[in-house]
């Protein structure tokens, strides 16, 4: 009997801050891999989400959102574009219903793109058909794609056309990874960007940019997992601010985190949180390299 054909490949999710490029993934994969919130430029890595099938396995990276880097930790979160660029089979172009024709550098690198591109039009169910289809007009003329498609990743709107197009336009190739795997990342990235998250949900202005974490201690055993995570800033008033009054807002945090990560781990979590200044951390090239930013 001859083997059933198995397709396989990498599908890059590229575009500005703040489209919805991460909740697309998400759901994509049904699982929650990449962390969501309403501020831009949450996502710093590049993040791979695998979703298998018999005769499929489909490898979605989620990307940080394009932008004009101004120090060293953006320089290192655009090279995790480009090089999910350069590995792409199939590109996802996602832009949204709020465009505000700002975006000619994302346009000006895709139109050199050897990859096909299907371009997104997101959050489709905050507007009316005549703005959807004045969008389509508008990026019909901007970018040549194989499809422009208008999809709610929120609501799951048009995401299933998305996937049947993917998957008309991947090679017939092995699996890359193990049938069994969700993520190329380890369990540690997932709890630091748990606790990443909460930091965005609940600092304001610039404390949740000025914030890294590290997971320096990571023991499981059948019952509980035990970790010790260190959050760097980058000046002496941010650390009073992470901590708050009596420890209060850390608390929170590691509160909040620690109900994300029992649901994540299935498994009882015991988190300890510290707060350290490392001065100017994204502008220090061996401390990126420390916080994983330097490795493509």
């Amino acid at each position: 009997m001859a083997e059933q054909p198995h397709k396989a490949g990498f599908v890059s999710i590229i575009g500005k801050p703040n489209v919805g490029k991460s909740t697309l993934m998400n759901v994509m994969v049904g699982e929650k891999l990449s962390i969501i919130t309403s501020k831009a430029q949450t996502t710093r890595h590049r993040i791979m989400g695998i979703l298998n099938g018999d005769d499929f396995q489909v490898v979605y990276s989620d990307t940080p959102g394009i932008i004009q880097p101004q120090y060293e930790l953006h320089e290192s979160m655009m090279r995790f574009v480009h090089s999910s660029l350069e590995d792409a089979d199939v590109i996802l172009f996602v832009t949204d219903i709020y465009e505000k024709h700002d975006e000619s550098e994302v346009v000006a690198r895709l139109r050199n793109a050897k990859s096909p591109i299907l371009l997104l039009i997101n959050k489709i169910d905050q507007a009316t058909q005549e703005d959807v289809e004045a969008k389509i007009a508008y990026w019909k003329e901007q970018l040549p794609a194989q499809e422009y498609m208008a999809i709610s990743a929120l609501h799951n709107q048009g995401v299933p056309g998305v996937f049947q197009k993917i998957l008309d336009l991947l090679p017939q190739h092995p699996p890359y990874y193990p049938k069994d795997e969700l993520t190329d990342k380890p369990e540690r990235f997932f709890a630091a960007e748990m606790i990443r998250e909460k930091i965005f949900l609940n600092y304001k202005k610039e404390i949740p940019y000025s914030c890294e974490v590290v997971i320096e201690e990571f023991k499981e055993d059948d019952t509980i997992i035990r970790m010790r995570a260190e959050i760097s800033v980058e000046r002496k008033s941010q650390k009073g601010i992470v901590i708050g009054d009596k420890g209060a807002a850390l608390k929170k945090v590691g509160t909040q985190a620690r109900i994300d990560m029992e649901e994540f781990f299935q498994k009882k979590v015991f988190l300890d949180l510290y707060v350290r200044v490392n001065e100017n951390w994204r502008t220090d090239k061996r401390l990126l390299d420390r916080f994983g930013y330097n490795s493509i």
